[in-house]
């Protein structure tokens, strides 16, 4: 028998990523934790644990998710880029909540070019 999988959730690491300035265009306004859509989520109202986010301004978190100017191996590459840049930021500014675990880097080999 397979666990079933505890998702992880932190409003306060939302509201932390959300307060960063847009990680990949560097927009300082209208910034959301964008969830994953390829590491558990993105189905039946199900979103991916919150630790797997990315600080995106509207217009960035738009085009990854139903934008037509990047493929998906773009969107992909885009997202991991700017949630590698969210985990550091927030840990280097000391503000990475101590009861949130920090991701496995390891995961995303599967799902990333």
């Amino acid at each position: 028998m397979i666990p079933k999988h505890r998702y992880v959730r932190s409003k306060k690491l939302l509201r932390l990523v959300s307060e960063l300035d847009c990680q990949l265009c560097g927009a300082g306004h209208m910034v959301q934790a964008s969830h994953s859509n390829w590491l558990g989520g993105r189905g039946m109202g199900i979103k991916a644990d919150d630790n797997l986010v990315a600080a995106l301004c509207l217009n960035c978190h738009y085009q990854i998710d139903f934008g037509k100017d990047w493929s998906r191996e773009e969107k992909q590459r885009h997202w991991i880029t700017a949630h590698r840049k969210t985990v550091q930021t927030l840990q280097n500014l000391g503000r990475w909540p101590v009861d949130v675990p920090v991701p496995d880097d390891t995961q995303w080999g599967r799902f990333f070019c």
